[in-house]
């Protein structure tokens, strides 16, 4: 696999959004932040974090009610959470007219993040 390095000289903006843009290869995908879409580029950015994290959160809650190592109200609270976390992300996603494929970055030979 190769490395990947973003090079750039401080200070420049410009540079570092070019070198991004280099790392993914779907154009849909990229992050494309200027001075004036900087507030929608970086909600994309943490709300994909969010989005990840929720799925990873998700995926080991399942794996711990598959194991059994949950109560039935423990699993009940669980899942009440994880469905107020999900409404809520919807609700920032339309917020700042986001869909799920825009929260969806490339990794080039990685495939998408999720």
């Amino acid at each position: 696999m190769s490395e990947n390095k973003i090079l750039f000289e401080a200070g420049s903006f410009d540079g570092i959004s070019e070198e991004i843009g280099k790392l993914t290869s779907n154009e849909e995908s990229r992050l494309k932040l200027t001075p004036d879409n900087a507030d929608s580029g970086l909600a994309k950015l943490v709300l994909t974090l969010v989005e990840l994290i929720r799925k990873l959160v998700e995926k080991q809650a399942m794996r711990r009610v598959d194991g059994g190592s949950l109560t039935d109200d423990e699993i009940e609270r669980l899942g009440a959470t994880l469905m107020k976390l999900e409404e809520k992300m919807e609700e920032m996603k339309k917020h700042f007219n986001l869909t799920d494929r825009d929260l969806n970055i490339n990794l080039g030979p990685l495939g998408d993040l999720m």
